[in-house]
């Protein structure tokens, strides 16, 4: 079993869906964990759900498409919490439209998330790292839809294979520093940005009917993928995508 004790994991997005999944999955395996977000008030409900496990819990608000945020919330998650070992960069929003009905606004909507909040949020936590000189990980939450044809998302899946690119250019540049960046890549999964979808049967089935385990994650089954990528003992994988879709990229 992965050991994380006296580590620190920040998530961005933490406050629900993968991110905070992934945090709890952190924190149940001894790590203290940061969450950032958006919403305050989801914040500490976030909080106050990983308070069973027993490790300090620091929250912050942040909107991670503002570089200011993003700095100000690293730098007060080390103070809250003295380090940061890993580095989750999360957050990420979705949204549905044809190329030819897509407007320049929408584009710039999804792609300052998903993935200018992705690099300003791998910098800062590449910036600490190199500075205090002793390793570390960073995790990109991309998606299946990064590497496969997704219909009517040409913007969000274009932020997400960017984020591929990202992943793989820091993996290079930073193994110097012995900081392993790598990328998980889920499939569909029942979180909150997906309900709308959630709510159209004919598009659940099908999405269901091309998952070889024939249904949709839970965000708990993120967790241990991401645990074991903030794993410190895992020195020599570095640059990977790690697919956890049930079988949806290859069926």
């Amino acid at each position: 079993m992965t050991d994380l004790t006296g580590r620190v994991v920040l998530v961005t997005g933490g406050n629900g869906g993968i991110g905070l999944a992934a945090a709890r999955g952190c924190a149940e395996a001894g790590a203290d964990v940061a969450l950032l977000g958006r919403d305050a008030a989801k914040n500490e409900a976030a909080a106050a759900s990983l308070a069973d496990t027993g490790r300090r819990v620091f929250t912050t608000t942040c909107d991670v498409v503002h570089e200011e945020q993003v700095v100000r919330a690293f730098a007060e998650t080390v103070e809250a919490l003295g380090t940061v070992d890993t580095v989750i960069a999360n957050a990420g929003v979705g949204g549905g439209a044809p190329i030819t009905e897509l407007s320049l606004e929408e584009w710039r909507r999804v792609t300052a998330v998903n993935l200018d909040g992705a690099f300003l949020t791998l910098r800062e936590g590449a910036r600490h790292l190199i500075e205090r000189g002793e390793g570390g990980a960073m995790v990109v939450v991309s998606s299946t839809a990064s590497i496969f044809g997704a219909p009517r998302q040409p913007h969000y899946a274009a932020s997400k294979a960017g984020t591929l690119g990202l992943m793989r250019s820091l993996a290079v540049e930073l193994a110097r520093h012995r900081i392993r960046v790598n990328a998980l890549l889920p499939g569909w999964t029942a979180t909150d940005m997906l309900a709308p979808a959630a709510g159209h049967q004919k598009f659940v089935d099908a999405t269901v009917g091309r998952t070889p385990v024939r249904r949709w994650a839970d965000p708990s089954e993120l967790a241990a993928a991401a645990v074991y990528l903030a794993d410190p003992t895992q020195t020599f994988h570095t640059g990977d995508e790690l697919r956890v879709d049930g079988g949806y990229s290859i069926f």
